[in-house]
């Protein structure tokens, strides 16, 4: 489109969407790659909750958790999944809805290995999203984990990644008197060409 041009420049919305990110990381105070995560649970009722995004490739956007997590379980039974980065000193935000399928092949395996020690002990003793007494009983099963599995723990079996992978893309930039500028990259399957628009504000 004529008057898609500056930081909506370039047809592949994954390279803006990195663009953005690396742009934000010079900027942002805190947490560039967070994104606010949103899926659906089993009687239809959203929920959102705060993530952080872990890589963008190719085609997809990757993020790790536990797989007994309330997110993971409304993941793994929709399918389905939106998220929202918004980065307050830019003034810019992406919005992002597709599909999702698990990451858990030799890409969570090198991911996890690269998290610190005391990130990956806590993984495992985690029931994520379950009921929790008090924090007491959270830091005396980190200390049976780390003399279990000591300084090299391997990736659980119950953690490792989600791979969203978009059906629309939604950039948006701040502007004057609330004129935003908003484009939206869509398609209906990962197979099909994208169809870019801008939209109004």
């Amino acid at each position: 489109m004529s008057d898609r041009s500056g930081i909506f420049a370039g047809d592949d919305p994954f390279a803006i969407a990195r663009d953005w990110l690396e742009e934000a990381r010079k900027s942002e105070p805190n947490d560039p790659d967070a994104i606010a995560l949103a899926t659906v649970d089993e009687a239809g009722l959203p929920n959102a909750r705060m993530v952080l995004l872990k890589a963008i490739e190719a085609e997809a956007f990757v993020f790790y958790t536990n797989y007994g997590s309330t997110k993971a379980r409304e993941l793994d039974l929709g399918g389905k999944a939106a998220f929202v980065m918004h980065w307050k000193s830019l003034r810019r935000q992406i919005r992002v809805r597709g599909l999702v399928t698990r990451e858990e092949g030799e890409a969570a395996d090198r991911y996890f290995a690269s998290r610190s020690l005391k990130s990956r002990l806590g993984a495992w003793a985690s029931r994520q999203s379950q009921p929790l007494a008090n924090r007491a009983t959270l830091m005396g099963e980190v200390a049976r984990i780390t003399a279990r599995l000591g300084v090299n723990p391997p990736r659980p079996h119950f953690w490792g990644g989600y791979r969203l992978v978009p059906l629309e893309m939604e950039f948006w930039a701040d502007g004057p008197f609330r004129l935003h500028d908003r484009f939206v990259w869509k398609r209906p399957n990962p197979d099909r060409e994208w169809c870019i628009r801008r939209l109004s504000p």
